[in-house]
């Protein structure tokens, strides 16, 4: 027998939606973490609300890695067929193909911009093997007798399933036996028959899987997608935002657990609602933005990933400009300390440093195990920063424990990944970097000759471009700004 696995370092906490409480998590089978997040229904650019969601399962994922060592293996969806990408299409004139790849490359774009790792999966509904995994669970649950026909359209039929409703504690009176919708999206607390694969429609796309011509039902895809990439269940987690638990996430368990007879996920993780200025995001109250959006009005991406995690994931965020102002002066504050670090040339190491840091780290591991508590891990950060930058002062720290707090910082951002983003984003500045070391250095002949309006012309026109200059008794850096 190979050996058993190690123990992770530190063990997750997670609240389980289905369970409503938080439960220690490891996976199930090995090292290996098996997770499934709702991707984007590719029908128009992903808003910041949607990488709200797609932000914290990052964290979420970094965290299994890089705090409890596991391996992972996670599959993050693109619907690319459902009402509303089909609509899109005809609208723009296009096949179906040819506007979902487009919408895909621009949510793919945007989320390297926001320092989104790329899961093991990324799937389409529309794949040919994802399509034939929906027909094998169609005709699964025809065997299991939890299906009918109606006009050449297949649906499920909930009353077969006692269990229906548990993941959003439906009330089972509420439930309207024989009752169907065709529709892929319908109304909260509206439990009813759902459709599997409809019914082919002049002008639609159409597959036959098995269940006649026609195409999947939005419901159907992912359960279908989840259990073939990830080798069946039990799923270890299955992640989304909160609007997905009615009806998507509730259909999904009736459709898996039909099929299989197993539990579907073990986990259940669900991110609530990005407000904008206190109200829900529409376009009608122009308050939707994506993320060219936010970078137009001359923020930067790390920002509004920073912001996107500054607080609980099971707590409704609240966007607003001023926040985004409060996050830009964060990760300055945070760029500042990590350059300061540089400075110390001290020789040994101190009790004081050394506890910090400690103590630091503690903090960090303990708040992101501990549900991924981002908003006290990011505590802890600035803990850390008070405490060293306070030891600078009082010159009580060596070059040991400078590089001790550094490496702190850097292993944290495993988690968070804003700082590595925001480094990436300076090696990228809106000014060439030889072009800023050229002025640099004719402002410091300027200065030496004393012709400091030359020398301030120098500094005004880098900060219109950008580029800040901050003098120093090392020589002078520049940031952007």
């Amino acid at each position: 027998m190979p050996p058993e696995a190690d123990p992770p370092e530190n063990m997750l906490r997670l609240y389980n939606t289905l369970s409503r409480s938080e439960e220690p998590f490891e996976p199930s089978r090995g090292n290996t973490v098996r997770m499934y997040a709702c991707g984007p229904t590719v029908y128009a650019r992903a808003h910041i609300g949607n990488f709200r969601t797609f932000v914290c399962v990052d964290v979420l994922r970094r965290t299994l890695k890089h705090l409890c060592g596991y391996e992972m293996h996670e599959a993050i969806n693109y619907t690319d067929v459902d009402d509303k990408t089909i609509a899109g299409a005809q609208n723009a004139g296009v096949s179906l193909r040819d506007y979902t790849d487009e919408l895909i490359r621009l949510f793919r774009q945007d989320a390297e911009q926001l320092g989104i790792e790329a899961p093991e999966e990324t799937p389409r509904a529309t794949d040919e093997a994802n399509l034939r995994a929906m027909g094998d669970m169609i005709l699964a649950l025809e065997r299991n007798g939890h299906t009918y026909r109606r006009d050449g359209s297949t649906y499920f039929k909930i009353a077969t399933l006692p269990q229906y409703g548990r993941l959003a504690r439906l009330d089972p009176e509420g439930i309207r036996a024989g009752a169907r919708v065709d529709n892929d999206e319908y109304s909260k607390d509206d439990a009813r028959d759902f459709v599997l694969w409809k019914a082919s429609k002049p002008d639609e796309p159409s597959w036959d899987v098995g269940a006649g011509p026609g195409r999947p039902g939005w419901h159907l895809e992912c359960s279908a997608m989840a259990l073939r990439l990830l080798g069946g269940p039990p799923i270890d987690i299955h992640a989304g935002g909160v609007d997905l638990i009615f009806p998507h996430h509730e259909n999904e368990i009736a459709q898996s657990e039909g099929a299989t007879k197993e539990p579907f996920a073990r986990f259940w993780m669900h991110i609530e609602h990005l407000l904008v200025e206190n109200e829900k995001m529409s376009k009608s109250l122009d308050n939707f933005y994506t993320l060219p959006a936010v970078l137009a009005r001359g923020y930067r991406a790390s920002a509004l990933r920073y912001l996107l995690l500054s607080s609980h994931y099971r707590k409704q965020l609240n966007f607003t400009w001023a926040g985004m102002e409060q996050a830009e002066e964060s990760l300055r504050r945070i760029g500042d300390f990590l350059a300061r670090l540089e400075t110390v040339s001290a020789g040994g190491t101190y009790p004081a440093a050394v506890e910090a840091i400690e103590k630091a780290r503690s903090s960090f591991a303990g708040a992101l195990t501990g549900d991924l508590n981002t908003a006290a891990g990011l505590a802890a950060i600035f803990d850390l920063v008070r405490d060293i930058n306070a030891a600078i002062d009082a010159k009580a720290i060596g070059r040991v424990d400078a590089d001790a707090a550094r490496r702190a910082i850097d292993d944290f951002d495993c988690v968070l990944g804003v700082v590595t983003l925001r480094r990436a984003e300076d090696a990228q500045p809106p000014v060439p970097v030889e072009e800023i070391e050229r002025l640099i250095e004719e402002r410091r002949a300027a200065r030496g000759r004393r012709d400091f309006a030359a020398a301030d012309g120098i500094r005004n026109s880098l900060a219109e471009r950008g580029i800040l200059l901050e003098d120093n008794a090392g020589g002078t850096r520049w940031k952007r700004k």
